[in-house]
């Protein structure tokens, strides 16, 4: 397994589909986490969040195996673009589902579980962080999107254009309004 560590990402995915399946696991590793955060602040729901990451590893595989991927060395924004399509098809979805509350401000008091802090502190953390999320929610979906993508994902904007399906300019863009706009709520302006 820790010759894996070392390989790229191409060279991961050249091995996976050569019959070494401990090639793709360590490609997965790699970035589930980076995957699942994205999702999961786009649908901001744990346990959907985890049903649309499964899919995403389910679609990647069967990618990989029918041989249709492109080997262009963009793995990360390829597999992004598949959980940013899936969270669209989960919307589209929940437009015909009664809306419920999902367990958001439970996840995040479990987030927030840092014995360094004491009571206050973490009421404080946590209702910084409820206002964070509605200032969030309040946002165009194109400004909320590239926000979660390049501060919660760590996505770049070249990435985030590529997964958006914009110029990195209009993804600049979106993200300077979007924050202008956050500012504006915060300061009441």
């Amino acid at each position: 397994m820790l010759t894996y560590l070392k390989k790229t990402d191409n060279e991961l995915i050249n091995l996976f589909t050569k019959g070494h399946t401990p090639a793709l696991d360590s490609l997965l590793n790699r970035y589930q986490e980076k995957l699942f955060n994205a999702i999961l602040f786009l649908v901001k729901d744990k346990y959907h969040a985890e049903d649309i990451c499964q899919d995403v590893f389910i679609k990647i595989i069967e990618t990989l195996k029918s041989g249709k991927y492109k080997d262009e060395g963009k793995f990360l924004p390829w597999a992004m673009r598949i959980a940013h399509n899936l969270c669209v098809d989960y919307f589209r979805k929940l437009k015909r589902i009664p809306f419920t509350k999902s367990s958001v401000d439970h996840e995040v008091l479990d987030t927030i579980n840092c014995t360094e802090q004491n009571v206050e502190e973490k009421i404080i953390a946590v209702q910084n962080i409820g206002k964070a999320q509605d200032m969030l929610k309040q946002l165009p979906e194109e400004q909320r999107e590239v926000i979660i993508l390049r501060h919660f994902a760590n996505l770049s904007f070249k990435e985030i254009a590529e997964i958006t399906g914009c110029s990195i300019n209009t993804a600049l863009g979106r993200m300077r309004y979007g924050l202008l706009n956050l500012r504006k709520m915060m300061t009441g302006k």
